[in-house]
C-alpha cells in the first residue's frame, strides 16, 4: 500500500485519521471508532461492513 495515501483518505464514519497497521494482516485503523479496515491486494477496503471492531489494547497503536 502507497503510504502517501494515508495523507488524503480518512476513516468514512468519522472522517478522522487512518492509520496503518500490521498484524497478520495489514490494515487501517481508527483509533477514534476502535474499527479497523482490511487491506486487499494494497488496496484499502473502507466500507463499514467489511470492518472489524478492535480492542482497546488494539486501539493504542
Amino acid at each position: 500500500m502507497n503510504l502517501k495515501l494515508l495523507e488524503i483518505i480518512a476513516c468514512p464514519i468519522c472522517h478522522g485519521r487512518l492509520f496503518f497497521y500490521t498484524t497478520s494482516q495489514k490494515e487501517l485503523v481508527c483509533i477514534t471508532d476502535r474499527i479497523a479496515y482490511p487491506i486487499k491486494d494494497g488496496i484499502p477496503i473502507l466500507i463499514k461492513n467489511r470492518a472489524r471492531i478492535i480492542s482497546i489494547p488494539e486501539s493504542h497503536l
